[in-house]
């Protein structure tokens, strides 16, 4: 790699004779020579140059490659996102090298969120994997894969702790857990920073989004958030505070507000806390035209008070508006930011500069000019081995009545729905520079699968929705949507006839990408009727029913689970995703995925979750009480709980063993289990330790993950499985919002899911 960045860097020194000697060379990586020459470059900074990298765009309509020229060349650009190919991230650094006077490189990123050209599965469906090698495999790639874009940082991992399934970005995240999600965020960090985000193939990472946006009320996007600081603390703010010990360099701050103050505009948030108590040392972004939003907010009279406010709060770079360029001057001019303020920004946006190694060379991620592919979207540039195998993983096994799954191969199966043959929806939301065309849909998966041997029979059945409004909502930006233009019924008829041939119906059905995004909450989480419709006449033929689920968000599939014989639930899986879902419908892979989040049986349960306070009045199922906890209309639990899935196999978890009864002061105890293979089938699966703390000064969760270990075991095959339990797994915020572990006793639940377990306690002294 070390030839590659010499000939870039003389190739950039060429082109700019003018350029400082020192700028540019073999800088240190360490924090003591980064501070020394970022103290050095600010005193030969102007106010607009300093104010010019606080100003983070996008290249489109609203800003032209023409205008960002002339605003390179005037020191007004500080990094630039959703320009995605060497050859336009080159020219622009080029600019920057020729036209500008202190030639500071410029920054590139983009929400490579789950893969970059080669597209993983949504960071939903990468938590049903609840591996964190397969996780960090897709952190790797993705990040070799923007790295080689020319690609500098990331606006991911997001680790919004969401208990709010109408939530559209629920797809983004990992779930309804903090331990889960905070294993899930530390380890993409790792892996894309890899050992320096100035490696060929690092990006650095950036933690979104700040704080708290998953609890949104009503589960609407932009909404607001009110919450009690131990929730706050306990709950939701652990998976931001693991990422960034990871050592993500870049924060995203939230569009919502938190207790009546906007994230943007919040000083405690980012300055106190951030800063202050977590010693962050890394850059904050605002998210998009965030600042400006903060007049809607209430709490900014006009543009200039909106940037005064975000500058003192906290907020170093601004996304993708003009009011830190346009207003910084005159409030500084007027005192009302000082230049202190100024240059705390600007030295924070110089700090990551160097630490992605610009200073060394702005030209690091694109290598020599003649490096470039010359075929940007070229096969060759893609993961599709690893992108299978970690789809294959995400898959959850719902329901497998009489077996039904695996299927056999020479059989005549018919594969109907809307989401059968659907390129652009398999790959999911903020699939960056994934291409459509380049996607194995179910179809192709199950052509590859089944060549040569049994008939498979297709027709779409149904279009996505009948309902017009949310087809015009979704094909809103780009035709994202494909409408059959015949009739529903005639569409079911011609999936009721070929259903009619086959030995076993699949039905590919669920949501678009387009339902599971931002700015796409629902106010209900049933399948589309049009989707119902089908799936009744197909059920009516009495063939054995298959279900494939696409979705991006816990749905209330109560009917479909009545209606199925067999279900899966896959996400939205990705660029491999037709052989993944293929390879667990015919038996080549035994399906192993868990559920990171609880499945409502219907709207009105949510919130659902697993790890719910203890009530005074708890309902029992088996002894029903009129005034306890209860729906009287419901039943009380998920229709699928947190941690669930099947598997081709079956697996039995021996009683909990403990090392000792007692945990001493600071000390630490161990709870084994053995877990057998007792099926005919060889299998991985979950092993989940629970933990519940019965009698504190605050009332406790009823379970909390603090442990998983995911395994393989061959047909007949037993291992021991062992937790640690140490003292950072009993603490909790209590009244005083002190982290404690109070003495007592604790209860501990092993096993496949996080209702059914097996149990055991020892006392914390």
């Amino acid at each position: 790699m070390k030839w590659i960045c010499s000939i870039s860097l003389a190739v950039s020194l060429a082109i700019q004779p003018a350029l400082a000697d020192d700028m540019f060379g073999n800088h240190p990586m360490t924090e003591q020579a980064r501070d020394a020459f970022v103290n050095q470059l600010l005193g030969k900074m102007t106010l607009d140059e300093k104010i010019g990298q606080l100003r983070l765009i996008s290249v489109g309509p609203d800003n032209p490659k023409e205008a960002i020229r002339d605003m390179i060349q005037h020191g007004q650009v500080g990094a630039i996102f959703n320009t995605v190919t060497r050859p336009d991230i080159r020219a622009m650094q080029d600019q920057v090298m020729q036209l500008s006077r202190l030639k500071i490189p410029l920054f590139f990123a983009y929400d490579v969120v789950h893969g970059q050209r080669t597209v993983f599965p949504i960071p939903l469906g990468l938590a049903s994997s609840w591996d964190l090698d397969a996780v960090a495999e897709v952190g790797r790639v993705s990040a070799y894969e923007a790295a080689d874009d020319g690609l500098n940082m990331t606006w991911a991992p997001m680790v919004d702790v969401s208990r709010e399934p109408r939530w559209g970005r629920v797809s983004e995240g990992f779930g309804e857990d903090t331990f889960l999600t905070s294993q899930m965020g530390s380890t993409l960090v790792k892996a894309m920073q890899g050992k320096s985000p100035a490696d060929r193939y690092s990006i650095m990472t950036s933690v979104k989004h700040f704080a708290l946006y998953g609890a949104v009320e009503g589960g609407r996007d932009y909404n607001t958030v009110d919450m009690s600081p131990q929730r706050m603390f306990q709950d939701y703010m652990p998976p931001y505070k693991a990422s960034l010990d990871a050592g993500s360099g870049g924060v995203m701050v939230a569009l919502n507000s938190i207790n009546g103050t906007p994230a943007t505009a919040d000083s405690w948030l980012l300055k106190d806390l951030l800063r202050g108590e977590w010693k962050f040392k890394g850059i904050t972004i605002s998210d998009h035209g965030a600042i400006k939003e903060l007049i809607k907010h209430g709490v900014a009279s006009d543009p200039q008070d909106a940037v005064r406010i975000a500058l003192k709060s906290g907020i170093d770079m601004s996304m993708s508006d003009e009011y830190y360029s346009k207003y910084l001057p005159g409030l500084v001019k007027r005192g009302v930011v000082s230049m202190e303020e100024i240059d705390d920004a600007v030295r924070h946006v110089l700090n990551v500069k160097y630490d992605m190694g610009l200073f060394n060379d702005p030209y690091s991620h694109l290598g020599p000019k003649g490096s470039d592919p010359q075929d940007t979207n070229a096969e060759s540039r893609l993961h599709r081995a690893e992108a299978r195998d970690v789809a294959r993983k995400s898959i959850v096994l719902l329901k497998n009545w009489h077996e039904t799954l695996p299927l056999k191969r020479n059989a005549t199966v018919a594969l109907v729905g809307p989401l059968a043959d659907s390129q652009r929806d398999i790959m999911g939301s903020w699939s960056a520079a994934g291409v459509a065309s380049q996607s194995i849909t179910l179809l192709q998966g199950m052509r590859n699968a089944m060549a040569g041997k049994g008939t498979l029979l297709y027709t779409k059945g149904a279009n996505i929705t009948d309902n017009k409004g949310i087809q015009n909502f979704l094909n809103l930006y780009e035709k994202a949507v494909t409408v059959d233009p015949r009739s529903p019924q005639q569409m079911i008829d011609e999936a009721v006839a070929i259903a009619k041939k086959a030995d076993v119906v699949v039905a590919a059905v669920g949501e678009a990408q387009g339902m599971a995004h931002e700015a796409s909450s629902r106010s209900d989480l049933v399948i589309p009727e049009s989707q119902q419709k089908l799936l009744a006449a197909l059920k009516a033929t009495g063939k054995p029913l298959v279900i494939v689920l696409m979705n991006g968000r816990p749905l209330n599939v109560v009917n479909e689970d009545r209606q199925a014989d067999a279900m899966l639930e896959t996400w939205f899986s990705g660029t491999e995703g037709g052989n993944a879902i293929s390879d667990v419908l015919f038996g080549d892979y035994n399906p192993s995925g868990k559920l990171p989040v609880s499945f409502p049986r219907s709207v009105g349960q949510i919130p659902i979750y697993y790890n719910h306070l203890p009530t005074g009045r708890p309902y029992n199922f088996e002894k029903p009480n009129k005034y306890t906890s209860h729906y009287y209309d419901a039943i009380n639990g998920p229709l699928y709980p947190f941690g669930y899935g099947q598997s081709y196999t079956t697996f039995s978890v021996s009683p909990v063993k403990m090392s000792a009864k007692t945990m001493p002061r600071n000390g630490s105890v161990e709870a084994s289990v053995t877990v057998t293979n007792t099926g005919k089938r060889d299998g991985a699966t979950v092993v989940q330790m629970y933990l519940n703390d019965p009698v504190a000064s605050i009332s406790r969760p009823v379970e909390e993950l603090r442990g998983f270990k995911r395994i393989m075991l061959k047909a007949g095959e037993s291992q021991t499985v062992s937790f640690k339990i140490d003292v950072d797994a009993l603490k909790f915020w209590n009244q005083k919002m002190q982290q404690v572990a109070e003495p007592g006793k604790f209860n501990v639940m092993i096993g496949l899911d996080s209702v059914r377990t097996q149990d055991a306690s020892f006392d914390y002294l």
